[in-house]
């Protein structure tokens, strides 16, 4: 196909799938609507006898390929240096690895527990750092926005925060070891969360207090869905440092913290 052809091609999935609806000849139309408007699920996007139409097909595939390639694809080395951070890796040496082995996505190298130790403050009231999980996308897609914001939500409650570093091949239980490795009161990693057929940019913020190796899963606070699709950036940013302030005073996280409330 030549370059004039491919041109002339319209991008299906500049239509967002709130305002995609293609239900001929609808009973009530400003229904269906409403509908449309209150969820990003794929309802009143038509048919051709008990099958999908070609066009919905096409930007199912196209969602499906987004979310895969969320996954797969590296966080590149030109957005760590545009947030301003250093980078570590866990033990996995690619993203295949990471998948394979999860156990190795949680821990380090001493190399890369060195270079952690060397380069952040000790002992903060808080330590977050960014990792990208499985999805790459939402580190571009969502830190520049989210991290700074967090900052000064929580600086401006007098609260220190300790040095933000990167970490590749991330799984949330890195935080067993960085929480204590810097003697951090609380730690938050901000992490890519699993992408589904909606965005391909989203993230979540997994908070701690006191974490250690022998924590359990339900000692984490979790705010999710944090994505322009989901909960914006700056609000969840401006909930996760009250979450984070609530918890460093009354030293709990997870569900102990929620039966506090």
């Amino acid at each position: 196909m030549s370059e004039k052809e491919t041109a002339c091609l319209r991008d299906i999935t500049e239509t967002d799938i709130m305002e995609y609806m293609q239900v001929e000849h609808p009973h009530n139309e400003k229904e269906l609507w409403k509908m449309k408007h209150a969820t990003p699920a794929r309802i009143g996007i038509g048919r051709c006898g008990a099958r999908y139409t070609t066009e919905a097909q096409l930007r199912f595939l196209a969602a499906h390929a987004a979310a895969n390639d969320a996954v797969f694809n590296e966080v590149p080395e030109e957005v760590v240096k545009e947030l301003g951070v250093f980078e570590v890796r866990t033990k996995c040496s690619n993203k295949n690895e990471m998948l394979l082995r999860p156990d190795w996505g949680r821990e380090f190298l001493p190399d890369a527990r060195q270079k952690i130790a060397e380069n952040c403050v000790h002992h903060p009231q808080v330590q977050i750092y960014f990792g990208d999980g499985l999805c790459s996308p939402s580190i571009k897609a969502n830190i520049p926005d989210l991290f700074p914001t967090i900052k000064m939500g929580l600086e401006d409650k007098g609260i220190t925060v300790g040095t933000p570093f990167f970490v590749r091949y991330c799984r949330v239980n890195t935080a067993r070891t960085i929480g204590p490795l810097l003697d951090a009161e609380v730690t938050c990693v901000l992490i890519g969360e699993r992408p589904g057929l909606l965005t391909s940019e989203s993230m979540s913020a997994y908070i701690a207090y006191h974490a250690r190796p022998d924590m359990l899963e339900s000692e984490y606070t979790v705010v999710s869905n944090i994505s322009r699709h989901g909960v914006p950036p700056v609000e969840a940013a401006a909930h996760i440092a009250d979450l984070i302030a609530q918890i460093l005073e009354k030293k709990k996280s997870g569900v102990e913290f929620s039966k506090a409330e």
